[in-house]
């Protein structure tokens, strides 16, 4: 239930009226450096103040410390405008998916940011001591009852109902992803407890860690956990143009990677497909902007599966250049691939290498000497061929 919370010190001895004079003109760079101070020393922030909550925020930090030289001014007042702001607050963070440490960090950081500010313009205005003591009794208490009133808030925002719903469809997320483990009758009353309708196939989208999610941006029939150290969400299928355009928007200047569609018990695969497609995007070896569709990929990420296996094969397969330089295995394994793919005359493969079909014939001989018979063989050809490709997506020294 909300209530009013005790003002504590804000109550009795007064501070010198002339105070509010002295702090109204230091607020707008007081806000300035509370601001900085929440971006370098909590993470979440940082990225949440670059983005669509900057101005929000922002108008948070303003409101508090403006009513904190408000209570200075009138310690008999305290507008239930600004407690329902604080508890606004707290509700923010819930609905952000953060936890209340984030917020609880920042009262402090705040606080100290102040109080530091408080102590560098004191030289200024000769306040004695007693006064300075009573105003850091007053400030600190400040920060503890807007710090009791977030977490009023907070804690309505995670008891309501809609967070209620949210954790059981965050339930039915992580049973689905468990696959045939679970039966399918239990799958359908958690399904059925969440208001969710189980479809033929579904779609698992990977997330890079700490994404902002607008929530409200998401189709009421995704399911979502962008809360823990590998975010996902569910979509269930079939997927389309639309579902992508509701990703982008919920997850803004996100990189997400698209798994494939398969039954629900397979969730799992998608999950590990996408997760895959978003591990290779961070090494640049798949490009294809913020958003990575892993049917446009599924060769790369069958070659790149298991990539110390793939090293072993590598090891195997190419064991005839072990003795070369790096520059002259380099050069072979470039022609031999290319050979290999296209098995043109030495004038085609030197156009597409860019050399002397004098030099592509060179080269076709020392590859020759090396693999011999095994280059007439069309298994060995084929795996070959396999290592090439992989091996020309993710280097051997990798």
């Amino acid at each position: 239930m909300t209530q009013t919370l005790d003002h504590g010190a804000l109550d009795d001895a007064a501070l010198p009226a002339r105070l509010v004079s002295l702090m109204r003109p230091e607020l707008p760079g007081l806000t300035e450096e509370i601001i900085t101070g929440l971006r370098r020393n909590i993470p979440e922030y940082a990225r949440t103040l670059d983005g669509a909550h900057a101005q929000v925020l922002r108008a948070h930090v303003e409101t508090h410390v403006a009513a904190f030289v408000d209570l200075i001014a009138d310690p008999s007042t305290v507008p239930e405008a600004h407690d329902e702001a604080a508890r606004r607050l707290g509700r923010l963070e819930a609905h952000e998916g953060r936890s209340m440490d984030c917020l609880q960090a920042a009262f402090r950081i705040g606080g100290q940011v102040a109080w530091r500010r408080i102590m560098r313009e004191v030289p200024r205005y000769d306040l004695p001591a007693p006064v300075m003591a009573r105003l850091a009794d007053v400030m600190f208490g400040y920060i503890d009852r807007l710090a009791a009133l977030a977490m009023e808030g907070y804690v309505q925002a995670t008891e309501s109902p809609a967070a209620m719903a949210d954790k059981r469809r965050r339930e039915l997320l992580r049973l689905v992803l468990e696959g045939p483990s679970v039966p399918a009758s239990v799958i359908r009353e958690k399904a059925q407890a969440a208001g969710w309708t189980v479809p033929e196939e579904v779609v698992l989208v990977a997330v890079r860690p700490r994404a902002r999610c607008v929530r409200a941006a998401l189709d009421g029939d995704v399911l979502a956990d962008v809360d823990g150290p590998a975010p996902h969400l569910l979509v269930p299928g079939p997927f389309s143009e639309d579902r992508l355009a509701m990703l982008r928007a919920a997850l803004p200047d996100q990189r997400i990677a698209v798994g494939l569609p398969v039954a629900p018990p397979r969730a799992a695969d998608s999950l590990r497909w996408a997760r895959q497609a978003l591990a290779l995007s961070a090494r640049g070896v798949i490009d294809d902007g913020p958003a990575i569709l892993c049917e446009n990929h599924l060769v790369t990420l069958w070659l790149l599966v298991d990539v110390p296996l793939l090293h072993q094969l590598a090891r195997r397969e190419l064991a005839p250049m072990a003795g070369l330089t790096s520059a002259q295995r380099d050069r072979l394994t470039e022609t031999l691939l290319v050979w290999l793919v296209n098995r043109g005359t030495a004038s085609e493969l030197g156009d597409r290498l860019h050399i002397h079909p004098q030099t592509v014939r060179y080269r076709l001989r020392q590859l020759d000497q090396l693999f011999g018979d095994r280059l007439r063989d069309p298994e060995c050809r084929f795996g070959i061929e396999v290592v090439l490709r992989a091996m020309r997506l993710w280097p051997a020294d990798t």
